[in-house]
């Protein structure tokens, strides 16, 4: 293989590429890096859960293949000066030359690299902006316990135009729906997507459209030349929809702004795990945290309040998590005592509120 490549393209596509690379790899190869040059040049890498793949201009002086320690050439690729890169394989080992620097890698058996995953169907199409924003949002919500795999992935349910995505970790849900551009009517799926994964898809995909495809136990996701995949979980999981709807007795409408700021300096004083106290009166809601050996804090924040008075506490990382997916000026927090869950929600005027955060409620001490 020889090629030449400019420098900040293959810089970044080798870190895009890496970053699925595993830290504890099940096998040797499975710590590189494929470099396929035909028309154009395209690296991939592969752990048998998470494939990526970035496909680059470069001009190909002899197509060929060649694995290269993944990490190690993403650290020297993001190091190189500003000159192109020339890559060329000799005998055991892959030349890279730029400018003046030179550095010659020992490649791996390319025979040994399991094939990757093709891209299943695409099933429709969204802006990476939107996609991203509700990756975001829902996220936090997802557990980080591995033990309960259904808990650590995000609900995805296509049907037609709309997409609900939903997570929890058994104390708060968050859900969110958006409409999108289906590749044919009638699109009807439901999927269980790891989380962490998807956070990192969404993150590198936001600059355009990212088409989505699903098929065989497999989630696919490209956009301007990047594709990934990603073995789904299991499709079990709670009937969240049915826990977001209540009559609830109180509504208190607040400056998303204000309020998180005003939550996160009265947490200061917060020992770890310990409650955040609201207490929602006509025109305020006075915040409060502390009282033990660190201090105390406390602020007030205007509301509007419709329903009864009422005090309530909640884990403060947990409503700051609902708190700031919400993307209109004005947060609304449903409540019907202080021994239940609240809803957070957006309040986009007379419509349907896309986001809704379910959290659950301490008890006051």
């Amino acid at each position: 293989m020889k090629i030449r490549v400019n420098r900040e393209v293959l810089a970044d596509a080798v870190a895009w590429a890496a970053r699925v690379l595993p830290s504890r790899p099940v096998a040797p190869v499975l710590s590189g890096l494929l470099l396929e040059a035909g028309e154009e040049l395209s690296l991939s890498a592969f752990d048998y859960d998470v494939s990526a793949r970035a496909a680059v201009d470069a001009d190909v002086a002899e197509a060929g293949r060649v694995l290269i320690p993944g990490r190690l050439l993403a650290e020297i690729s993001r190091s190189l000066p500003g000159d192109d890169v020339e890559i060329v394989t000799e005998g055991p080992e892959a030349v890279l030359t730029c400018g003046s620097a030179e550095f010659g890698l020992v490649t791996m058996p390319v025979e040994d690299f399991p094939a990757l995953p093709s891209m299943p169907p695409v099933l429709g199409a969204i802006g990476g902006g939107v996609f991203a924003s509700a990756v975001g949002q829902v996220a936090p919500a997802a557990s980080r316990d591995d033990t309960l795999p259904m808990l650590t992935g995000i609900r995805v349910d296509i049907e037609d135009e709309s997409v609900a995505m939903a997570a929890t970790d058994r104390y708060r849900i968050a859900a969110r729906d958006f409409t999108w551009r289906p590749a044919a009517p009638g699109v009807a799926v439901s999927a269980m997507v790891p989380a962490r994964v998807l956070v990192e898809i969404a993150k590198s995909l936001r600059g355009g459209e990212v088409r989505i495809g699903m098929g065989d136990g497999v989630a696919g996701f490209e956009s301007v030349g990047r594709s990934t995949t990603v073995r789904l979980l299991d499709e079990q999981f709670i009937d969240y929809r049915a826990r977001l709807t209540s009559d609830w007795s109180i509504r208190a409408d607040v400056q998303v702004a204000p309020f998180v700021a005003a939550i996160k300096r009265v947490a200061l004083v917060a020992e770890r795990n310990t409650a955040i106290r609201l207490s929602f009166t006509q025109g305020q809601v006075l915040i409060q945290a502390g009282g033990g050996d660190v201090g105390r804090g406390a602020e007030v924040v205007g509301c509007e309040l419709r329903g009864d008075d009422i005090q309530i506490a909640f884990q403060s990382q947990f409503l700051l998590d609902g708190l700031t997916g919400i993307e209109t000026e004005l947060a609304r927090i449903n409540l019907e005592s202080p021994t239940r869950p609240a809803l957070i929600q957006d309040v986009p005027g007379d419509a349907q509120p896309d986001f809704r955060y379910l959290v659950m409620s301490l008890r006051l001490g």
